[in-house]
């Protein structure tokens, strides 16, 4: 028997059946035992999450890989092992991170499309219509997280051509054999129509939460899937629907609660989210790891100085990437009183800006956020922004709790802005201080069909929408692999 991974890119022989036929770590198999009892089924069910939190993919790397781009980073050493390629915009077909994030994203396509078949063949059978629904509608939503993803890095933004450039290949069915691996790329609109697609079906499905925190932020329920569909909806300007989405999941006055299911709301402060158990209520859906589930690349790694430059012998990290001191951290605005300034660290020996929201380097322990509910709240209001006249009060009311969360001696009101331009500027720079680190910087910039900034530390010059290396080209062993598909 063969299995194959992704779209046909790694092909493992016989010899390999056993290690994914292991319940606890993949779901890649097309055996019918794998679905014949309900505690096999959920164990599959756990391997479709396993393989979207893969290290070359939302395990950490995606993110390195996305942020090294925006120009809120400085490579330390330019190492082509840590990103350094990406970082000066030079990526190919042939470059490691082009590589092997793809193969990683449509490994997870293909985990939820082997486990969707699995379960439609078998598996609903054993657990029931219900149940099995339920299971599908989390591997649906893994399918919709990783084509999400995948079209922020290696397709052209939505604002360009109204979704009419070419988007993704659409694997929509389980590849677990050798063959015709040939299917020509679908436009960025269809692709964002698969994904909106399985994220109405998975908030249809899903339960309205789980029983404890942990699996509440771990695995996918109804408000997972409506806060993903607002962070859609805003990548395609669609803000009417941004709006619709996110009042299903926030009050409509303050304190901003979600009024219904999982209690999802702001944390008291940003520390208790990134100081762990990171099961906080503003955790909407997060990739979770333990000393015994770790990447191969963690964002602390990363991130994080050494010992010799300030980072403790707990959070020794590789220096890989220093904060840009020029950039949005020395922005005026961003007040020496913010809480969100205390995630930051300067070097004791060289001066350089580290960022601690990752704590610890190895082993990597640290919950990697997909959403937070923050997020939410700031898609509304933008959204809110783009389709009222003038300043909407609610959007500023939205923009100030999470503003005042941090930053207590900062007061928004209407009257803190001249016009809507100001105020969209002041919603973006909100983001920009929010999420730093956290891979939302660079989709931001795209969605917007703004320039990737130059990194003067290094003499990277600026990126237009219309430059080659805006986007990431098609890898080389999917071009050699699949005849109908073409480069960007």
């Amino acid at each position: 028997m063969v299995l194959v991974l992704g779209t046909g890119l790694t092909v493992f022989s016989s010899c390999k059946k056993n290690e994914y036929l292991n319940p606890q770590a993949s779901t890649l198999i097309t055996d019918v035992d794998a679905f014949s009892t309900a505690e096999r089924i959920q164990a599959q069910v756990n391997g479709v999450y396993f393989r979207l939190k893969a290290s070359d993919f939302l395990g950490s790397f995606y993110f390195i890989a996305s942020d090294a781009r925006s120009g809120d980073f400085i490579s330390t050493n330019l190492n082509a092992a840590a990103g350094s390629t990406n970082y000066q915009m030079l990526t190919a077909t042939t470059t490691p991170d082009v590589q092997d994030i793809w193969a990683d994203g449509y490994q997870a396509i293909n985990a939820a499309n082997v486990f969707i078949d699995g379960m439609n063949k078998a598996g609903n059978a054993v657990v029931g219509d219900a149940v099995g629904k339920s299971y599908i509608a989390e591997a649906r939503l893994v399918r919709a997280v990783a084509y999400y993803y995948l079209l922020q890095l290696y397709a052209q933004p939505y604002l360009n051509g109204a979704g009419s450039k070419p988007g993704l290949p659409l694997r929509l069915t389980a590849n677990n054999n050798s063959g015709n691996y040939d299917l020509k790329r679908s436009t960025v609109k269809e692709t964002y129509d698969q994904i909106l697609d399985d994220l109405n079906f998975a908030e249809q499905n899903l339960p309205d939460n789980y029983s404890n925190a942990f699996l509440n932020t771990t695995r996918a329920h109804k408000n997972t899937a409506i806060a993903l569909k607002t962070r859609v909806y805003l990548s395609m300007q669609d803000y009417q629907n941004v709006i619709t989405q996110a009042n299903k999941i926030i009050s409509a006055t303050a304190p901003f609660t979600a009024p219904s299911r999982v209690a999802n709301a702001l944390s008291p402060t940003i520390q208790a989210v990134f100081n762990g158990p990171f099961t906080t209520v503003e955790s909407v859906f997060s990739m979770p790891f333990t000393a015994n589930d770790a990447p191969g690349r963690s964002l602390g790694n990363y991130y994080l100085p050494g010992t010799g430059d300030g980072g403790s012998t707990t959070s020794n990290g590789a220096s890989n990437f220093n904060l840009n001191a020029d950039g949005i951290p020395a922005d005026p605005s961003w007040t020496a009183a913010d809480d969100r300034r205390k995630l930051l660290l300067k070097g004791t020996k060289t001066g350089k800006l580290w960022l601690t929201k990752f704590k610890q380097a190895s082993p990597y322990l640290d919950f990697v956020p997909v959403i937070r509910y923050s997020e939410v709240l700031l898609n509304l209001s933008e959204a809110l922004a783009r389709t009222s006249p003038g300043v909407n009060a609610r959007a500023v009311e939205l923009l100030a709790a999470v503003r005042s969360r941090s930053d207590k001696t900062t007061t928004y009101t209407t009257a803190s802005f001249t016009d809507n331009a100001s105020f969209l500027a002041a919603i973006l720079k909100e983001r920009h201080i929010e999420f730093l680190g956290e891979g939302i910087r660079n989709a931001d910039i795209m969605r917007l069909g703004l320039e990737i900034p130059a990194k003067p530390a290094h003499s990277v010059p600026s990126a237009s929408p219309s430059a080659p290396n805006y986007i990431f080209p098609i890898p080389s062993d999917e071009l050699i692999l699949n005849k109908l598909i073409e480069n960007n």
